[in-house]
């Protein structure tokens, strides 16, 4: 069964584009998938509201004019990079909806459509009708936007986010491991990598006292997975001259991971943007693919 066939990559700019398509492009390889790549022009007209008193009609006439060409400016560097990597890559650039069901395993299909709008809604909505979204490191500064939009997938599109590493990565979904603290978020996540497991060479569920939450074990996971067809190990992290996510990534070093599947904020989101935690370690510093769910 093709678990995996619609890859929602939304493009924002130019930073860490190529390393969320090359993800994008090993798992659709791996499932016969599509990558729907899709970039958000901002609306110009939103500029107006933004303005603010005292300035004139000429004044927040040549803002929104501004913000057309730098929005025309970007949407044309986010396409020659699609055009690029996939021309560079052997990958058929078809419609929003290939004409066939599904691609042969190995190869792969994608398309570009660029929208106007609010980006976190555009891409949100989309996400709902994907099977997983592959978005690109949130990176601070220029790519704030997508941090947002990042957000916005958890809490309200109901399906998987990936979370691309800032460089390409040579393999994924071939070595994983869930981290499992028992809550409804790290269960989303467990069944949302069902198709990778299926398919791996190794799996590892990472579990910690100081991570753990009320609800069921680590070995409860593991016997979840048995009933699927999955055989994974239990490994306990911990290190108490590390934060909890510090302590996961290395746990995920030490087995050679190349995917990584969390919950993500058990706390509120609130809460976690001011004290930090172990999502937005990991979302900071993970050097593979992590898939979050909520």
């Amino acid at each position: 069964m093709k678990n995996i066939q619609k890859i929602m990559l939304p493009l924002n700019g130019t930073s860490n584009a190529e390393a969320a398509l090359a993800t994008g492009l090993l798992f659709a390889r791996q499932f016969g998938g599509h990558i729907s790549a899709l970039h958000v022009r901002a609306d110009s007209r939103d500029v107006a509201p933004l303005a603010g008193e005292g300035l004139s009609g000429a004044m927040v006439e040549e803002m929104m004019s501004a913000a057309e060409r730098e929005g025309a400016r970007r949407a044309l560097a986010v396409r020659e990079i699609f055009d690029r990597f996939t021309a560079s890559n052997g990958v058929t650039v078809t419609g929003p909806i290939p004409p066939f069901h599904g691609n042969p395993i190995g190869t792969a299909t994608a398309s570009f459509v660029t929208m106007t709008g609010r980006e976190h809604e555009v891409v949100t909505f989309r996400a709902r009708l994907s099977d997983v979204t592959v978005v690109p490191h949130p990176d601070s500064g220029e790519e704030v936007s997508s941090s947002e939009t990042l957000h916005a997938i958890l809490f309200d599109s109901g399906r998987p986010v990936v979370i691309a590493p800032r460089q390409p990565p040579a393999t994924a979904g071939r070595r994983i491991c869930i981290a499992w603290n028992g809550t409804s978020e790290a269960t989303a996540a467990l069944h949302h990598i069902l198709p990778w497991v299926s398919e791996a060479e190794a799996v590892r569920i990472l579990y910690s006292g100081d991570y753990q939450r009320r609800g069921p074990e680590a070995r409860h996971a593991a016997e979840y997975l048995a009933i699927h067809g999955v055989d994974a190990d239990l490994v306990e992290f911990s290190n108490p001259e590390e934060t909890v996510g510090a302590a996961l990534l290395a746990a995920c070093r030490a087995f050679n991971a190349d995917m990584l599947a969390m919950g993500a904020y058990s706390h509120s989101r609130l809460r976690q943007l001011i004290l930090g935690g172990v999502t937005r370690h990991v979302l900071e510093n993970a050097e593979l693919p992590v898939l979050m769910s909520r």
